[in-house]
């Protein structure tokens, strides 16, 4: 018989600063620990994923970004946007048994493709942490970005999830004139995806995290690198600094959730002085998916691309420290599965 789950959240200020605390218990399964997840969802198109996620019955459903499309300056479009989703008969149903938390992208931030240079960021900011009732008084509305830390903790251990801001810091990103791609990677060294307050910050959270299980939330892809879109691969001096971080902090369990690309994939990398391989799972396509996709190089992938609306489950054995990882689709079909152990 499974004993019960003691989950208390706390929300720390960056660098990991206990300035205010909220703490939320709630009773689960401590054998095993389910999180749903996904990104690119448009309110105005039928959803049919929201009655399978909540049979799944998660702890939490993450957003990975785009929970809206806004794609404009005027904030009180963005609001009106978010209400709209808030409305969603699937969705309600979802926030009265799971609690919700996540990360933006580029058009629920408010440009497509946008970085540190689009005007609006402050207001969207509050309007993302409005839609995720983020309370009025709380440290993470006077930060920028809306990077976050949340901390799990049970009698069989202990989960993190860092959500990272991919957004508000990035810097200009090199077309590629060349070819058909948008983009290219900088010169390395050149400009920032995280900047360097949030990255001080994750350094902070991998460092001293005592976790057995680290869930970096990312809204783009970090191991996929060669389709030409957005992706971590733009910045290579990050991706090797983010490597890098990962093998000198020792954080156990760490696991990417990305989103972005409409399409649904796996990714494994070996990473000198780590004991394991960092998966970057991709979920993406809530509501519309990249329907004609004929394919793109991946070294990293682990079996095939997924091109059909669908969700990530991750399910954490607190016993075993074995993950699984799933691809869903409607009426909870699970085309492609991965297993690892930590």
């Amino acid at each position: 018989m499974y004993k019960s789950f003691v989950v208390v959240i706390v929300f720390a200020f960056a660098y990991g600063c206990a300035t205010q605390k909220k703490s939320v218990k709630t009773t689960v399964p401590d054998a095993e620990i389910t999180i749903a997840f996904g990104s690119c969802n448009k309110h105005n198109l039928e959803n049919l994923l929201w009655d399978d996620i909540k049979e799944a019955n998660p702890l939490l459903w993450i957003w990975g970004g785009d929970i809206i499309y806004a794609d404009s300056e005027d904030v009180t479009e963005i609001r009106q946007l978010y209400s709209a989703q808030n409305k969603v008969s699937g969705y309600k149903k979802l926030k009265k048994s799971t609690q919700v938390i996540g990360t933006w992208d580029d058009h629920d931030y408010g440009l497509n493709d946008g970085g540190t240079e689009y005007v609006s960021k402050k207001q969207s900011q509050q309007a993302f942490l409005d839609f995720m009732e983020v309370p009025a008084n709380h440290p993470r509305r006077s930060q920028e970005g809306v990077y976050f830390a949340y901390n799990y903790s049970g009698s069989l251990g202990k989960i993190k999830i860092i959500v990272l801001d991919t957004r508000y810091f990035r810097t200009v990103l090199t077309p590629d004139i060349d070819t058909e791609k948008r983009y290219k990677p900088n010169q390395y060294g050149k400009g920032t995806l995280l900047g360097e307050t949030q990255w001080n910050w994750l350094s902070n959270e991998l460092n001293n995290t005592e976790a057995d299980f680290n869930l970096v939330v990312s809204s783009i892809q970090f191991l996929s690198n060669e389709h030409g879109f957005e992706c971590w691969g733009n910045f290579p001096h990050e991706v090797d600094r983010f490597k890098q971080l990962l093998a000198d902090s020792k954080a156990k369990g760490v696991i990417i959730l990305s989103g972005d690309r409409h399409i649904s994939e796996f990714s494994k990398i070996n990473i000198p002085g780590l004991s394991y391989p960092l998966i970057d799972f991709t979920s993406s396509g809530l509501t519309h998916s990249y329907s004609d996709f004929s394919g793109e190089p991946n070294p990293y992938r682990l079996g095939s691309v997924i091109a059909k609306e669908s969700f990530g489950l991750v399910k954490l054995n607190l016993i075993t420290k074995e993950v699984q990882l799933q691809i869903v689709e409607d009426e909870g079909i699970v085309p492609l599965e991965i297993r690892q152990n930590y």
